[in-house]
């Protein structure tokens, strides 16, 4: 079972307040020609803006059935196509302009060789020119140090942070289960960059193109398959 099948019933409860990366992936989504795809869909939270304000038809890959049937029910009659999969190792029919990781999902990835899968089958899915956007946290030891242990409550659902430094994992409980979320540094992501053949765009310090320094707790990237 994915780790979010527990999570799916009360996961856009939590994530409601997530909308920050939204308008940033719905402005490259404008840029693009479609499809658009998107790893690790989940429940639509990203993919039902950008399929309602763009008109632009969207594949979303994600591994967890349940959230990917909240968001058929949700999108409706929207160009959304949810499909199960895994994005470690996906394959698109043609190549696409845009693949997007929203909602730091890349860090459900442990290892680098999975993480570097994860970007060879981007590139391999990416046209010439094509682009690979996605945003993870930025670690800070002080914020680290202030949620450890700390429980959150949303009606009958809560969620408590746990982290787990000799894994350089933090864990997300509740009662469904575990969520596992490993930290990516900035010379990893730039590692996997190259590995993949691709070239970096742009490294920014949030969604609205913040630049990126020492305060910065956030990191998204855009990087590009050369032409």
């Amino acid at each position: 079972m994915a780790d979010y099948d527990a999570h799916a019933a009360d996961y856009d409860l939590w994530s409601a307040d997530t909308i920050d990366d939204v308008q940033w992936y719905v402005s490259l989504a404008r840029d693009a020609g479609e499809p658009i795809v998107e790893l690790a869909i989940g429940t639509g939270r990203v993919a039902i803006p950008i399929a309602r304000e763009t008109g632009k038809r969207v594949v979303g890959i994600d591994r967890s059935a349940a959230m990917l049937a909240v968001g058929r029910e949700k999108a409706g009659d929207l160009p959304i196509e949810f499909r199960e999969g895994d994005m470690r190792d996906f394959s698109v029919e043609e190549p696409v302009d845009l693949v997007i990781c929203p909602g730091r999902s890349l860090m459900h990835c442990r290892t680098w060789a999975e993480k570097r899968s994860v970007f060879e089958h981007v590139a391999a899915a990416l046209r010439p020119g094509g682009r690979f956007a996605w945003n993870v946290f930025a670690y800070s030891p002080f914020v680290a140090v202030a949620n450890e242990g700390t429980r959150q409550t949303r009606g009958e659902s809560w969620l408590e942070v746990r982290g787990a430094p000799p894994d350089n994992r933090i864990d997300l409980i509740h009662r469904g289960g575990v969520i596992p979320l490993w930290w990516m540094t900035r010379a990893e992501q730039e590692g996997l960059i190259d590995v993949a053949g691709l070239e970096l765009e742009a490294l920014y310090g949030g969604c609205h193109r913040e630049p990126y320094d020492e305060t910065t707790y956030e990191m998204v990237w855009l990087a590009r398959k050369a032409a």
